[in-house]
């Protein structure tokens, strides 16, 4: 009777904790928000500085012509390099959609590039016994009446050297964002900028009645000069990368192309002909730029992304 009595009231407990349980209310599980992601916008205008250097070249002609019949006396390819350190300042504006960047940069820069170029015409030959062998391309010989008072014309010296004083480009921008805060880019556009030139010429007038012994040998020197102001194109490619809040650091390749710069000067030199002689120079001016630079952008550089 003990026994089921117990029983009785372990089945009874049992049942009055299920329905106890039955009565709590059902647990709510809630979804948790979405994280916060900061993402780099490279919308915006921005201005910077830059530093580099440059392999430039200058690839043309040099000629010798007579100045009364235009006759060219003598011509030969000259080509030289023009290197030196740049620096300038850039500024610009940047639009960007999804991992897309397009923009419009200018730039100014100083340089230091140079270079220069020696030529030559040839002289008579030594030994010659007749006028025209005594005298060269760009000058007389001497004929007198007797070998030793024969005078062979001297060769004519020249050196051209020219300087990239400043140049500027022009660009459009188009890149891809490799993370949100680094972007690859290709660049192309207009470029502009003054050549210096200036060419030194050296020789000897031989003057004197020929066929008769004695002949006047004066030296000469002259120096030339002029700038040209040319607008050519450029191309090429860089990355630039976000170092810290607004600042961005870059680094960059540019081909530039100038076109052909020329000029010429009347020397003080004699011609066989008895005319003056002269010079006239045609270049062809390009540059492999690579440089360093620091930009500001004035935009917010940060939006937050759900």
């Amino acid at each position: 009777m003990k026994w089921n009595l117990l029983g009785v009231m372990a089945i009874a407990s049992t049942i009055a904790t299920g329905a106890m349980a039955a009565d709590l209310p059902a647990k709510v599980y809630t979804k948790a928000p979405p994280p916060v992601v900061a993402v780099y916008d490279w919308t915006g205008f921005y201005i910077g500085g830059n530093v580099g250097y440059s392999w430039g070249r200058s690839s043309g002609t040099e000629a010798f012509s007579d100045a009364t019949s235009g006759l060219i006396l003598s011509a030969a390819a000259n080509r030289f390099d023009m290197n030196g350190v740049i620096g300038g300042g850039q500024a610009g504006y940047n639009w960007q959609r999804d991992r897309w960047v397009f923009g419009l940069e200018a730039d100014i820069q100083g340089s230091g590039q140079n270079g220069d170029g020696l030529f030559s015409c040839a002289g008579g030959t030594v030994g010659a016994t007749t006028l025209a062998g005594l005298s060269g391309p760009c000058g007389a010989g001497h004929l007198g009446d007797t070998a030793p008072f024969n005078v062979v014309a001297f060769p004519v010296l020249g050196d051209l050297s020219q300087k990239l004083e400043w140049f500027g480009t022009v660009r459009g921008r188009v890149g891809v964002t490799a993370t949100p805060t680094f972007l690859i880019y290709a660049t192309g556009g207009l470029a502009y900028g003054e050549v210096k030139t200036t060419e030194t010429i050296s020789g000897v007038n031989i003057t004197g009645p020929q066929g008769v012994n004695g002949s006047l040998l004066t030296p000469v020197a002259a120096s030339f000069g002029n700038s040209n102001t040319k607008v050519g194109w450029t191309a090429g490619a860089g990355i630039e990368g976000v170092i810290s809040g607004n600042w961005t650091a870059k680094l960059e390749y540019l081909y530039m192309d100038l076109g052909n710069v020329s000029g010429s000067f009347v020397t003080p030199l004699l011609a066989p002909s008895g005319a003056f002689v002269v010079t006239s120079y045609s270049s062809h001016i390009t540059d492999n730029i690579v440089r360093v630079g620091l930009n500001y952008r004035f935009s917010g550089p940060v939006v937050a992304k759900y």
